[in-house]
């Protein structure tokens, strides 16, 4: 069976490519444990992959060499509830109600909500309930009919054309009046976010699109139904919820196939591979917003790429300060895209890397310029 990893296109081209768009011009490395491995032990993807769902980055150089061959229920004891886990899923919550750019939440109260999450200070129902009651979310769906149905449709799942009552009701609170809305009697704006964010199909929903985020994959819909009842009578619960799926055959399952990097993943993953850091918001932004107005990401994450390496900043070897290219390869085919490099591949690349006209920035400039590195 085809491995999924291993995208279609030959390297060879992707390396040919490469050299002609410069701008001028022994083995892989092992796992470091040679202990028993643990279940579920952490290979080079599965820990790639999992810091990528959990955090939004790949792992930093020092977090390799502490997590590889150990159990991903070690990883998972240090990474969820964290700090960092929660200013990821932050993020996630506010591009998915598209309040970014200028419809980013700036008050302070509401840039310290990351912090109280990780503080066990705040539970994530109280945090979505928040975001709902931002000036910018009001200012993002302006007018009752607008805003009535995104509190109903991104809060519930609820397709206001089959609940055109309640969506009335929701309007003539909005404008001060009245209504029976979702069951209970509201009178305000306030009172309507209140009713959908505290409701049992708003457990449900989030529930469905936060297993979407973590595991790629739709999920068994009982089984996320006694979740979400579970969920709904204490919120407290959703990172123990979220520790099962990601101990789950399903994760397991997920960590065999690639899927797409959004583009604010790509661009955290290219600075965190190249630069050992993450990019700051002001490099952020502008390039997150020029790359979601494009239809086609792709060409343009190319070019970004290219403007990376050609900056100076990425820390690349000399040429002839790599003793082993077989292995230096090898170890950017695992850094890189998670997996090992086939005999071919290497073969390849070796080949390609001994031409006079060929430098390490070709090398890494094909990898990351790969479609196998648009995923993960």
């Amino acid at each position: 069976m085809e491995n999924p990893r291993v995208h279609a296109e030959p390297f060879h081209v992707a390396v040919s490519r490469a050299q002609q768009s410069s701008s001028q011009d022994s083995g892989p490395a092992q796992d470091p444990s040679t202990k028993a491995r643990p279940a579920r032990a952490l290979a080079h993807g599965s820990l790639r992959t999992t810091f990528m769902d959990l955090v939004g980055r790949p792992p930093y150089e020092s977090e390799y060499e502490r997590w590889l061959g150990l159990g991903r229920d070690k990883l998972l004891d240090a990474l969820l509830g964290s700090e960092e886990f929660w200013g990821h899923w932050w993020s996630e919550q506010l591009y998915y109600f598209l309040l970014v750019d200028n419809f980013q939440p700036i008050a302070r109260a509401t840039r310290e909500i990351p912090d109280k999450l990780a503080g066990g200070r705040m539970d994530y129902r109280t945090a979505l309930h928040r975001i709902a009651l931002t000036s910018s979310f009001d200012q993002r769906n302006p007018g009752s009919d607008t805003f009535v149905t995104v509190v109903m449709e991104q809060f519930c799942g609820l397709v206001v054309q089959k609940n055109r009552r309640d969506l009335e009701s929701g309007k003539r609170a909005y404008d001060g009046g009245k209504g029976n809305f979702l069951g209970t009697i509201v009178n305000n704006q306030a009172e309507v976010i209140e009713v959908c964010v505290n409701h049992s199909k708003a457990s449900k929903h989030f529930l469905a699109r936060e297993y979407q985020r973590l595991v790629h994959a739709s999920g068994d819909k009982k089984a996320l139904a006694n979740q979400a009842r579970r969920l709904h009578r204490d919120p407290w619960k959703y990172l123990a919820t979220a520790r099962d799926w990601l101990l789950s055959e399903e994760y397991n399952q997920r960590l065999e196939r690639l899927e797409p990097k959004s583009n604010s993943l790509f661009l955290n993953g290219l600075f965190v591979d190249l630069l050992d850091r993450l990019p700051a918001e002001e490099e952020l932004d502008p390039m997150r917003t020029a790359l979601d107005a494009l239809a086609d990401p792709r060409p343009l994450r190319s070019v970004v790429v290219r403007l990376l390496l050609d900056s100076g900043r990425a820390k690349i070897p000399e040429k002839d300060t790599i003793t082993d290219p077989t292995r230096w390869i090898g170890d950017k085919f695992q850094r890189l895209l998670g997996r090992e490099a086939t005999g071919e591949e290497l073969r390849v690349f070796v080949g390609i890397f001994h031409q006079p006209d060929c430098r390490p920035v070709t090398i890494l400039y094909a990898l990351l310029s790969h479609p196998e590195y648009q995923s993960y």
